[in-house]
């Protein structure tokens, strides 16, 4: 995906993002933050800086934020709140997210968003390790969970959904991604680190409110499912003719599950 194309989706499906977020944790989040002189926040796969914009305006003390993703075109649509925290932008791969903490110093906070579910078992360990080794708590919003559900139903809803979650597992670059099973996973570990962790629902709720992202939705699950299972293609285009027209219609509305997860590191004896 090309970075406009990616800078395109990013843009639509922020509304969608911001309506599903989980406001429980964000306040814990706030209680957390409350009374630090300033924090300093790590994005991860920061992308056009939705994430920031979402956030930053809600805790309540200064911020510098350190942007980090491996495409340069969408560090380039950053834009910001204004009034907004002090922002250094950091073109890299997502492997060494760690090596440019040398200058921005060591996290408060670790985030980010629609990114675990991309993510191997591998580089969620070392992102655990990472947090616990440097004190920095961590919240991660919007990570898919596998849930895929049209109301009312359609008979091949189950199959594109089968199709879909298998290729969710594999490799985006940074391993065999966990994919529906990444929040889940990376609490386990958060909790085995000693972190207190919450997590949350945090689901799209897509209708003809919606039709634009919940046609993009739906062609990107089919091609997925094709690229999947390519015998199947003809089934699973028929699926999204069908899908789309039903959204637009009115007479259906989508439900996309993700998981937030926050994990506050043990408090020093």
């Amino acid at each position: 995906m090309s970075g406009r194309f990616a800078a395109e989706w990013l843009s639509l499906r922020e509304p969608a993002d911001r309506r599903a977020r989980s406001a429980r944790l964000v306040a814990e989040v706030r209680r957390w933050s409350r009374g630090r002189d300033a924090l300093n926040v790590v994005d991860l796969g920061a992308g056009t800086g939705a994430n920031l914009r979402f956030l930053a305006p809600r805790l309540p003390v200064p911020q510098h934020w350190t942007l980090i993703d491996h495409d340069a075109a969408l560090l380039a649509r950053v834009h910001l709140p204004d009034p907004g925290p002090t922002v250094r932008r950091v073109c890299i791969d997502l492997q060494q997210w760690r090596d440019v903490l040398a200058k921005s110093g060591p996290p408060d906070l670790v985030t980010a968003a629609a990114l675990l579910d991309l993510a191997g078992a591998a580089w969620v360990d070392g992102l655990v390790q990472g947090c616990r080794e440097l004190g920095a708590a961590a919240l991660f919003a919007l990570s898919y969970d596998g849930r895929l559900h049209g109301s009312p139903p359609d008979p091949d809803d189950r199959a594109v959904r089968r199709a879909v979650n298998a290729h969710q597992q594999r490799d985006k670059g940074l391993g065999p991604a966990l994919g529906p099973d990444a929040a889940a996973y990376a609490a386990a570990r958060f909790r085995s680190a000693g972190f207190h962790v919450l997590t949350a629902q945090s689901p799209w709720d897509l209708g003809n409110d919606s039709e634009q992202l919940a046609g993009a939705l739906i062609r990107g699950w089919m091609a997925a499912a094709c690229e999947q299972v390519p015998a199947d293609r003809d089934r699973y285009r028929a699926w999204a003719q069908r899908r789309e027209r039903d959204v637009g219609s009115g007479r259906v509305r989508l439900r996309v599950g993700h998981l937030d997860l926050l994990a506050l590191p043990p408090v020093a004896a």
